[in-house]
């Protein structure tokens, strides 16, 4: 389970995950600068830091390194919430609770997912026909 980004590190991930292509530590300062006054090392420094804790993955080019997100954001909010429910001593009651919170927006984004899953995962099938020809059932 990932533990929560820190502040920078989330603003750092959101601009890899949003440009969802290698990025450079200069790319990721010059956009962040635009909100903020930040160091270049500091942008290195957690740059590495998600490197180290496997957010990212980095190729070197040139004298720098170009950096590539492991996985999705949607991944990540998954695996928090997941770690959340699984927390949880009533696990159906914090999923009361959760729902209560969304917004009918959410809730349709909910019922979009659940549509999608069942869609995608596969069904029982009945039982096969028995070799007597009876169905497979007791008789």
């Amino acid at each position: 389970m990932p533990r929560p980004l820190g502040e920078l590190e989330d603003a750092v991930m959101t601009r890899v995950w949003q440009w969802n292509r290698p990025v450079t530590v200069r790319e990721v300062l010059e956009d962040l600068q635009q909100e903020r006054s930040i160091a270049y090392t500091t942008v290195m420094t957690v740059m590495d830091n998600l490197h180290q804790k496997g957010w990212v993955r980095r190729e070197v080019e040139g004298r720098a390194y170009r950096y590539t997100a492991v996985s999705t954001r949607a991944a990540y909010s998954a695996a928090l919430m997941n770690e959340a429910w699984a927390q949880s001593d009533n696990p159906a009651a914090a999923l009361v609770a959760f729902f209560g919170m969304m917004s009918q927006d959410q809730r349709e984004a909910l019922n979009d997912a659940i549509r999608i899953v069942q869609r995608d995962t596969p069904q029982a099938t009945p039982p096969e026909e028995g070799a007597d020809g009876t169905g497979g059932g007791e008789r």
